[in-house]
């Protein structure tokens, strides 16, 4: 198989949560563990850092590798999802695994992921852990994909736990009070780990605490943070929590011996995207009109997004809008802008939520606009119709900012 071949045989046989839902999530991590030892556990072989969290995980671990890689170290990265092509999910330095590395391993061990069922992110992260391992980094930063205790990733011993924040996402997996989500993501907490968590509330805290202590696992908190801070190249009004967790992490890990200076946390700070390739985050795509599109999906992301789009000046506000799905509808459009243009679309994956469903729903919210097949179509539209003077707002979905970005 080529790469093209090896990705649709990818996408096609082994279930993928982002792209089809429920069917994908799994409730243990045996399969997992199968894989690691199946491989040699390669994940023995490289330090890490664990982020997870319900938003900001994705920005704050390309952070902390920037960071990282400006410090002088050999520097892995793993996310999900990706937005353009598959290999953005596993990096070194910013460099994206090789199209024969992915082609070579799926080869390779087909037969083993065809008898145990294997499902895309089990064997995406088993790809990554390999690679990381085979390339002789000095640390990893590894990004939950959904939840903690049952994800995966959570088969790595870190340096450091991360977790950003708290909020509800993915409920008929984690649950449905902040504290059962909490509980969920505190799973990866490990004996005798630090454990830096970026935002928390009572509730929420009260479970960190608790779990932490019964791991013997020392706990810190971002806003607790008391050394400098710094500015980024990521200009979202929310990257600056992110920051803070990232500064309060790198605080500890220098605390527990890694070398990593001002200077390194200055530069890798302003050099995010040029050094991981970040993309989506508050991303500026052209002015005149101004268009700007940002992979928020959830009510917690999309509040701080649409806060920090209210404060932007333009004569009319235009909002290509698509959605996956099992999204909570009402949790979300109510905290759209009822001044705007809006063009509903459906992202092109099997979750995505028909043009016409969506618009109808938003209705209901006095969000009024017209529906398009696709969200390149939307997009292009709202480019015409747009004057210089205009703002287009793009998002709603990770998948909706990949397919325009």
């Amino acid at each position: 198989m080529n790469y093209r071949e090896t990705l649709d045989w990818m996408f096609a046989q082994l279930p993928m949560y982002q792209r089809q839902g429920d069917s994908a999530y799994k409730i243990d991590l045996n399969n997992t563990i199968q894989l690691a030892e199946y491989l040699g556990n390669p994940h023995f072989n490289f330090k890490s850092i664990h982020v997870g969290g319900t938003n900001g995980k994705g920005s704050t671990s390309h952070i902390l590798a920037s960071v990282l890689q400006e410090t002088g170290y050999e520097v892995g990265l793993y996310t999900s999802p990706h937005l353009k092509d598959f290999r953005e999910r596993i990096r070194i330095n910013g460099i994206e695994i090789s199209k024969e590395f992915v082609v070579d391993f799926i080869t390779k061990h087909r037969s083993f992921f065809e008898d145990n069922r294997l499902s895309f992110f089990e064997m995406t992260v088993g790809m990554a852990f390999q690679y990381f391992s085979e390339s002789n980094i000095d640390i990893a930063v590894i990004e939950v994909g959904l939840g903690g205790r049952l994800d995966s990733t959570n088969v790595i011993t870190p340096e450091i736990s991360v977790i950003t924040n708290i909020g509800l996402d993915h409920t008929r997996f984690l649950g449905n009070t902040f504290a059962e989500i909490a509980s969920e993501k505190a799973g990866i907490i490990k004996e005798n780990v630090p454990v830096v968590i970026g935002r928390s509330t009572s509730e929420t805290k009260e479970v960190f605490v608790e779990k932490a202590k019964s791991c013997n696992s020392d706990l810190y908190f971002a806003k607790e943070f008391k050394g400098r801070l710094f500015t980024s190249d990521l200009k979202g009004e929310y990257q600056k929590e992110n920051i803070r967790t990232v500064l309060q992490t790198i605080s500890v890990l220098r605390n527990n011996g890694w070398n990593i200076t001002e200077e390194a946390i200055k530069k890798g700070l302003s050099n995010v995207v040029s050094n991981t390739g970040l993309l989506g985050r508050w991303q500026i795509l052209q002015q005149n009109p101004k268009v700007i599109c940002d992979t928020a999906h959830n009510p917690d992301g999309l509040k701080v997004v649409l806060k920090q789009l209210s404060e932007e000046t333009y004569d009319n506000l235009h909002i290509v809008l698509g959605v996956v799905n099992d999204k909570d509808l009402d949790s979300i459009l109510k905290l759209f802008p009822v001044n705007a243009i809006y063009y509903f679309a459906r992202p092109n994956i099997p979750r995505g939520l028909d043009e016409k469903r969506l618009s109808k729903k938003a209705s209901e919210f006095n969000l009024i606009g017209k529906e398009y097949l696709s969200v390149s179509q939307a997009y292009n539209t709202a480019l015409q119709q747009a004057t210089d003077q205009d703002l287009i707002y793009v998002g709603g979905s990770t998948f909706v900012v990949a397919e325009i970005i």
